[in-house]
């Protein structure tokens, strides 16, 4: 039993160590433009040798509080808000000495 478990362990690590030799391969190889040079770049930055990009930052909502994307966000007078509808309800609340 001892044996057929080993060869089991055996048999993935096998496998594990042939998929990373492989793509080891794929990323060494030379790059002489071509068919294979357009395939290389298709794949995506990881593949090409760029630097992935990372993804927008959260900022808050002035009014409610949740967290948006800082592409999506709605920026007025150097408030952020998650939407058009919270940047009026903002604007209309009473501020200083009006609040009182």
């Amino acid at each position: 039993m001892r044996q057929l478990l080993l060869l089991i362990f055996v048999f993935f690590a096998s496998q594990w160590l042939f998929k990373k030799l492989k793509r080891a391969q794929a990323g060494a190889g030379p790059q002489t433009g071509g068919a294979a040079g357009a395939t290389r770049a298709s794949r995506g930055p990881s593949a090409s040798g760029g630097v992935p990009q990372l993804p927008d930052p959260l900022v808050r909502c002035a009014e409610c509080g949740v967290h948006t994307p800082s592409g999506e966000a709605i920026v007025v007078a150097g408030h952020r808000f998650c939407c058009t509808d919270h940047a009026q309800r903002y604007a209309t609340h009473p501020t200083g000495r009006d609040a009182r």
